[in-house]
């Protein structure tokens, strides 16, 4: 089973990214189980086709003898759909949250060879901000990191931060960076930063996914773009990536840049004056 987590700054993309990766896979015959590590619990919602009905955290709050089908729900092409969720308004850490949740999830035998799974993804929360965050890096829960990227210097920010994390825990935990995945805003001369910025990085753009209104179109109606219009351009575009991170053998421990490097590269692509 490869254990893959997604992260990027929050609000580029990540949670139907995800979700758009998972379908293609499963349209390759790959079983796949996402669990979403965010308080939103929008993680599988164009899986399911709806919000998830049952998050771990409010079913350990509500009940004393918890079973897998409390709250792993069945989603499209039998993918296997978690959310962890998150503490109440106000109360408690989302990280802790996570790592309660990931633990259950062992416990309980999700992960286990007779599931047969071939993909679990994580899709992570935004920034990285405390060690809870990046708790599947910490922990070796996830094994392949992926990040959303956009030519924004947030996005280059969050991305350049989330690879310190994945080098700081590169030697102990064995996570490895497999790649870029530009978002495309269709934007003038987005890819040149992009490109050296993966450079910088020391790894590669493993897929750049062109804008297109039908992600929204699909998204209206809680789906993904696989099952809502197969025969689709965009659908194609999320069929190739899928096939990128199946066959992707290119996993390194990146080399991030300092603030000061970060700021004098910003600069130079006239992203920061």
């Amino acid at each position: 089973m490869r254990k893959i987590a997604i992260y990027g700054k929050g609000g580029i993309g990540k949670s139907i990214t995800t979700q758009n990766i998972v379908a293609g896979l499963v349209d390759m015959g790959r079983k796949v189980m996402v669990v979403g590590c965010d308080s939103k619990a929008d993680s599988t919602r164009l899986l399911l086709g709806r919000l998830h009905q049952k998050i771990v955290l409010d079913t350990l709050r509500k009940e004393e003898d918890v079973n897998l089908e409390d709250f792993r729900k069945e989603g499209w092409g039998k993918t296997l759909c978690v959310e962890s969720g998150g503490p109440e308004p106000g109360v408690g850490c989302t990280g802790r949250g996570i790592l309660t949740s990931i633990g259950l999830l062992e416990q309980l035998g999700a992960y286990d060879e007779e599931v047969r799974l071939d993909y679990t993804f994580y899709d992570g929360l935004g920034n990285v901000v405390c060690a809870g965050f990046v708790m599947p890096i910490r922990e070796r829960k996830a094994q392949e990191i992926y990040i959303i990227i956009s030519e924004e210097i947030m996005a280059m920010y969050a991305a350049n931060n989330i690879c310190r994390s994945i080098q700081k825990y590169a030697a102990s935990g064995g996570v490895r960076l497999g790649g870029l995945i530009c978002n495309s805003r269709s934007v003038d001369r987005e890819d040149n930063p992009i490109e050296a910025l993966a450079e910088q990085l020391d790894t590669q753009i493993i897929y750049s996914m062109p804008r297109n209104n039908m992600v929204q179109q699909a998204e209206f109606y809680s789906k993904t773009v696989i099952e809502y219009a197969p025969e689709c351009q965009q659908a194609q575009h999320y069929r190739n990536l899928a096939m990128a991170i199946d066959q992707n053998t290119n996993f390194v421990i990146p080399k991030p840049m300092s603030n000061e490097q970060l700021e004098k590269f910003l600069v130079k692509f006239g992203l920061l004056d």
